[in-house]
């Protein structure tokens, strides 16, 4: 694989989870990693304290917030200099079935698992055209393909990570920028971990290869596709969910 030593990338809900793997693997490639929180400063300082020393920081903020993602990408720009990847990987679950659902649960996770990642590509994309470089890649779901009872604000924000996908991606390839999806199925993570034990059985039992993913395995693809050597590679949904939808 190509040298990553010096690349600098943002990666929002980095502090756990999967954000936390793919911070892992870009660090281990000798990439500076910004990670991005909103909440959980214990979390987050727990980060700082293994990464520090490489080089990498924190950054609070909500991602629902067009201020805040600019305000974010500023700060990682100043701390850093530059920003060459941009991981969109931050998202929420507010579940309810459509006849139960709010308008403002709606509003909110639309909000943040797909305005989120227009407003910081957004904000990001004058600095990587300008140095002519640059990878996004926008982290979205297996329930974006294959929808879910109760999550019909999740489903669709998670679909509509892939037409902005394609569509950015169009609109960058001339310039030097790649924009992809990683699509995960049922991982192990704090959200799977509170589903009941007797649905999660039912879960697996979908599942071809038998088993929920690891937060590293979602993480390879990214590395991958964050990798110089994948410069061809733009406009692509890569799925990660052990033949779940295929």
């Amino acid at each position: 694989m190509a040298d990553m030593q010096g690349q600098v990338a943002l990666v929002t809900g980095g502090v756990r989870g999967i954000g936390l793997a793919i911070c892992e693997r870009l660090a281990a490639r000798g990439v500076k990693v910004a990670a991005g929180y909103s909440r959980d400063k214990d979390t987050a300082q727990r980060f700082l304290d293994t990464f520090g020393e490489q080089g990498a920081s924190i950054h609070q903020g909500n991602i629902g917030s067009n201020d805040d993602c600019e305000r974010v990408v500023n700060e990682v720009l100043e701390k850093h200099g530059q920003i060459d990847i941009l991981v969109n990987n931050a998202g929420i679950t507010i579940d309810k079935t459509v006849r139960r659902m709010t308008p403002e649960d709606w509003d909110r996770v639309v909000q943040v698992n797909l305005s989120g990642a227009f407003y910081l590509s957004r904000a990001l994309l004058q600095h990587m055209l300008d140095r002519g470089n640059g990878r996004i890649i926008n982290i979205s779901s297996v329930i974006g393909s294959s929808g879910n009872i109760g999550q019909a604000n999740y489903a669709a924000a998670k679909s509509g990570m892939f037409g902005l996908t394609m569509s950015l991606a169009q609109e960058t390839a001339r310039k030097g920028i790649t924009v992809n999806s990683v699509t995960p199925g049922f991982i192990t993570t704090d959200m799977t971990a509170a589903v009941p034990p007797e649905a999660m059985e039912k879960v697996i039992a979908r599942i071809p290869v038998g088993r929920l993913g690891e937060p590293g395995e979602v993480a390879r693809v990214v590395e991958f596709l964050a990798d110089p050597e994948s410069s061809y590679i733009t406009g692509q949904v890569y799925a990660v969910n052990g033949g779940l939808y295929m």
